[in-house]
This record gives C-alpha cells, structure tokens and sequence, in this order.
C-alpha cells in the first residue's frame, strides 16, 4: 500500500516534466500588471467585482455573429448564439462555453447570487440566473460589457 502511494506521489511531481498539467493553465498576474493590460472600467470589473451602469455597455445590444472572449485572458466564454435581449441592461446569454466559468456563491448586497468568474484569469465577469429563456436553458448570464471582447 506505501509503494502504490508513493508511485502516485512519484508520478504526479513528474508530470509537469513531461509536458502534463493537473489543471488548464491559469493566467496569474499582478496588480500593476492588470492595470497596465486593461482600461479602468474593466479593471475594475474584472478585478475588483464592480458592476457597469445598466443599458451602458458596449454589448448590450449587440447581435453580430461571432463569439465573446474575457477581456482579461482572450478565453472564449460564450457563442453569439447563446446571446439574446433579456431587457436587463447587460448583455445576456443562456449558455457558457463549458468549462470557462467558474460559479461561486455570492451574498454581497444582501442578496444571494451566483458569481460567474472565467476560469483562467479568475476575472468577474457577472451574475448567472435562472430566470433566461425556457425554452432553451432556462438560465440568464448576466455579464458586464467591460469584462468581455469580441470577434467576429
């Protein structure tokens, strides 16, 4: 039983050696570092959890094709296809991408939500829901403008 553990234990501290990663690559930075790589409002989305004013951001009602990346790590997040007119102010999608986002429970504010945060840069990005269309997920992804980029 020592030697099975101790195999495991070998073969985990030499993974990195091969070319093996235990998790996706995270995207680690300093606070300079942030600053210097983002404007101020999505610095302070995407570092500091802040929230863009409603019907304000740049993708609210934007509907070309293409697909939405965090601005903080170019990690794509969701498809232009999963993004419809929630009337809520922010941009609104029914499906991430999976395995982009990272959900954490939230109870700022008095309130309970969940926090959605991109799973490479741990970047805010918004709020999930489940108030979206039920017709397809029933969930909203409530994101801030400022915390995302686009490509056609």
């Amino acid at each position: 039983m020592i030697k099975i553990k101790f195999v495991i234990i070998y073969i985990i501290l030499m993974m990195p050696l091969f070319g093996i990663s235990q998790k996706e690559d995270k995207m680690v930075k300093t606070d300079k570092e942030w600053r210097a790589s983002l404007d101020e409002m999505s610095y302070q989305v995407l570092r500091n959890s802040y929230t863009e004013r409603p019907y304000t951001g740049e993708y609210n009602l934007h509907f070309e094709k293409g697909s939405y990346s965090c601005k903080g790590c170019d990690q794509k997040l969701f498809e232009s296809n999963n993004k419809y007119d929630s009337n809520c102010g922010w941009p609104s999608f029914d499906k991430a991408i999976p395995g982009t986002i990272n959900y954490v429970k939230d109870f700022s504010h008095n309130m309970f939500r969940i926090e959605v945060k991109c799973s490479k840069c741990d970047g805010h990005l918004g709020h999930v829901f489940d108030d979206g269309p039920k017709e397809t997920t029933g969930k909203r992804y409530c994101i801030n403008s400022a915390a995302l980029s686009f490509k056609k």
